[in-house]
């Protein structure tokens, strides 16, 4: 079960919920990062359960069933964290595999981001962060 938190500067009133540190999910994995473009936290999946597909087998003809249609189930790029939470998960396939992904912001994979912990400090300012007692969401 995962676990975010609201943290807050008491300096300039910059808030973000976030886990403050790498957490986990039966489904998914995070790492809260701190991109240094938008200046801000966020929560990136790491880790995502995604169904293994069966091998197709070999089809006669042109005709296909509807189910081999389907295109294989792999992600090019981690979801949001809020598209990772808000996945129903696939139960038609019994196996399930991991798929990695590096953490990148989600604005754009473009942008530089580093691990952050919750001892480290405002990503605007530069003041430690205030952690609230409670968790703000438990997840997955």
């Amino acid at each position: 079960m995962g676990r975010s938190y609201w943290y807050e500067c008491s300096r300039c009133g910059y808030r973000a919920k976030v886990s403050g540190r790498p957490d986990r999910g039966f489904n998914f994995f995070v790492q809260t990062i701190v991109c240094r473009d938008c200046k801000e936290l966020y929560d990136a999946v790491t880790r995502v359960k995604l169904p293994v597909e069966p091998p197709t087998p070999k089809i006669v003809g042109d005709w296909r069933p509807l189910h081999l249609q389907q295109r294989p189930r792999f992600l090019t790029a981690p979801p949001t964290f809020q598209a990772a939470l808000n996945r129903l998960l696939y139960t038609g396939s019994p196996r399930l595999r991991w798929q990695e992904f590096k953490p990148q912001c989600p604005v754009s994979a473009k942008h530089k981001v580093v691990a952050w912990t919750e001892a480290d400090k405002c990503p605007r300012c530069g003041t430690h962060l205030d952690k609230s007692v409670l968790p703000y969401r438990i997840w997955d």
